[in-house]
């Protein structure tokens, strides 16, 4: 199977990025809309607005917000639709999860991937 990678809506596109899934709630500051190469955007899967806005990127905060955000995966109603289009398209190609924060290592897209990957790995053990 391919691997998930990180890359910010700023990076240069590259041709091993494979299916790009944009895991924003909200559009990139300074981009248009025919300037962003993404596959996806399914923005339903992003942090909510709240808990985004508690958040802020402080990283003081990044361990509340982690189980904070992963119960809100968890009870997600798109999770299944979510997680079953990436684990097809790892099948494929690689899967790149486009995000727009400064920050590579404190940002939800961390914990997304983490809990893609976890997730991802029970389904494949239940086989």
């Amino acid at each position: 199977m391919n691997a998930i990678q990180l890359k910010r809506t700023y990076d240069e596109v590259e041709e091993d990025d494979g299916f790009r899934i944009l895991v924003d709630r909200l559009w990139p500051r300074g981009i248009k809309k025919e300037n962003l190469t993404q596959d996806w955007w399914p923005k339903e899967i992003a942090p909510t607005t709240e808990t985004r806005k508690i958040f802020d990127h402080d990283k003081d905060k990044f361990g509340w917000f982690k189980e904070v955000y992963r119960e809100e995966l968890n009870r997600n109603e798109k999770k299944e639709k979510f997680l079953k289009e990436i684990q097809e398209q790892l099948e494929k190609q690689p899967v790149t999860l486009v995000y727009a924060a400064k920050d590579r290592e404190v940002n939800h897209v961390v914990v997304l991937k983490e809990w893609i990957e976890e997730q991802l790995n029970k389904k494949t053990l239940k086989r």
